[in-house]
C-alpha cells in the first residue's frame, strides 16, 4: 500500500472538490481524508495500492466539473486509515 499527500490548488473550493474527491475515493476503495485549506487549496492523504493511487491522481488532476486544478503537489507520505472522510478546514 502507497500513502501520498496531496496539494491541489487552483478553482478548488466552492466548486464541491472535496464531495467529489470522497465519492470517487470511495468508488476506488481509496482510504484517507480531505480538506480545505486557508490558503484556497485542498489537502488530500490518500492510501491504497499502485493503480487506485495512479487513478486518483488522474482524477485529482481534472477534479469535478466547476473545477480548474491548477497544480497537484504529491509527496510520499504515512499513515493508517480505515475510510475516506472529510476534514475540518487547516
Amino acid at each position: 500500500m502507497q500513502v501520498k499527500r496531496l496539494v491541489i490548488s487552483g478553482i478548488v473550493q466552492g466548486v464541491g472538490f472535496r464531495y467529489a474527491m470522497m465519492s470517487q475515493a470511495r468508488l476506488l476503495g481509496v482510504a484517507g481524508w480531505v480538506r480545505n485549506r486557508r490558503d484556497g487549496s485542498v489537502e488530500a492523504m490518500i492510501v491504497g495500492d499502485a493503480d487506485q493511487i495512479e487513478r486518483m491522481l488522474e482524477w485529482s488532476r481534472r477534479g469535478p466539473a466547476g473545477a480548474v486544478v491548477a497544480d497537484v503537489m504529491v509527496e510520499t507520505a504515512s499513515g493508517e486509515f480505515a475510510d475516506f472522510e472529510l476534514r475540518p478546514t487547516a
